[in-house]
């Protein structure tokens, strides 16, 4: 008995049952959702702030200040701008000779860079000048676009992507595939990035990634595991959770700390089974993720801790908890391929 039977213990007091099966946990599942519904009434307001840490704490300031420059913009949108383009790596260099964390190519840095911090120069390495440079670029499109029918936000972004004659030319975003892919990723991506002003909305495939983690109980953890064969079944944190939401159709990046950025933010006191939560040294900055799990109520999370160990249940509330994602669909297709 001992600690095993104690975590068990709590997981039934908690209320999720796993011997029970799976109809027990689509009945807590789905009672759960009810009671989120009903508390999450209303719309937030006021100035959009960045969710937890999903802006490293080096550029947080600059995001939250910047992204404020036009109406257009906010903050969560220019940090999904930065993940989206170098995934906030300053030193950041693309085929295509794109430069820096805001991935400005030579020509246009040199019509828009800006001296973000008045140093007397405009270093396209430097984020307090490639920062504010990006978003000054983004309000100055949103400027040439500013008449055209539509969506604001949205035809600045494909002006970014298009060109603002292209936009102007179609009175919208126009019929460009990358163009619309690239307005939607960066919308859908401001989502993870703004701290929630209501709950979250619960996410409809939560109970059948929770089936796939509990049938993997006792597994032995393996560091890069997939729970391929010739892995003989077995997985690390991120292979157990990425295999876990691929049974219900959501393909999520392989990496824990890519992970964190597939959906919206809820606060500890409203996690529902399902949420991925957590785990860092640096609590300021979700680039420095290193562990991650599937809540399943009652304070535990079911995942693959480390070599020696199996997958089982964990308590959730230790000193290196850094914060949950609630998993969409959409959230995980706008994640970059390459970060």
């Amino acid at each position: 008995m001992g600690e095993g039977w104690a975590v068990r213990r709590v997981w039934v007091v908690g209320g999720v049952a796993v011997g029970l099966g799976l109809s027990f946990v689509m009945l807590l599942v789905v009672g759960v959702y009810v009671v989120a519904g009903n508390l999450a009434g209303g719309a937030g307001g006021g100035a959009v702030a960045l969710a937890k840490g999903a802006v490293p704490a080096a550029y947080q300031t600059l995001v939250q200040k910047w992204g404020n420059l036009c109406p257009a913009l906010n903050p969560a949108l220019l940090g999904a701008q930065l993940y989206q383009e170098s995934g906030f790596n300053p030193d950041a260099r693309s085929p295509a000779k794109a430069e820096g964390i805001a991935q400005f190519i030579p020509g246009t840095w040199a019509t828009h860079g800006v001296d973000g911090d008045g140093d007397g120069d405009r270093d396209v390495w430097d984020p307090n000048d490639a920062i504010p440079s990006a978003a000054s670029y983004d309000c100055q499109l949103a400027s040439y676009v500013k008449t055209v029918p539509g969506n604001i936000t949205e035809n600045m972004l494909a002006a970014y992507n298009a060109g603002a004659d292209a936009v102007i030319r179609y009175r919208g975003v126009p019929p460009y595939g990358e163009t619309q892919n690239y307005v939607k990723t960066i919308t859908t991506l401001e989502k993870s990035f703004a701290a929630p002003v209501t709950r979250v909305d619960p996410s409809q495939q939560a109970a059948g990634a929770i089936e796939f983690a509990q049938k993997k109980l006792g597994t032995p953890y393996l560091w890069g595991g997939n729970g391929t064969a010739d892995q003989g079944g077995r997985f690390d944190c991120s292979g157990l959770t990425k295999a876990a939401y691929e049974t219900v159709g959501i393909t999520l990046p392989r990496v824990a700390n890519d992970q964190y950025n597939a959906g919206p933010h809820p606060k500890r006191d409203e996690l529902l089974p399902g949420d991925l939560v957590f785990f860092s040294d640096d609590l300021t900055d979700s680039r420095a993720i290193r562990h991650v799990g599937i809540y399943v109520g009652g304070g535990y999370m079911i995942d693959a801790p480390r070599t020696g160990a199996v997958i089982r249940f964990d308590p959730i509330d230790t000193p290196d908890y850094f914060g949950a994602t609630r998993v969409t669909e959409d959230g995980a297709k706008a994640l970059p391929t390459k970060v």
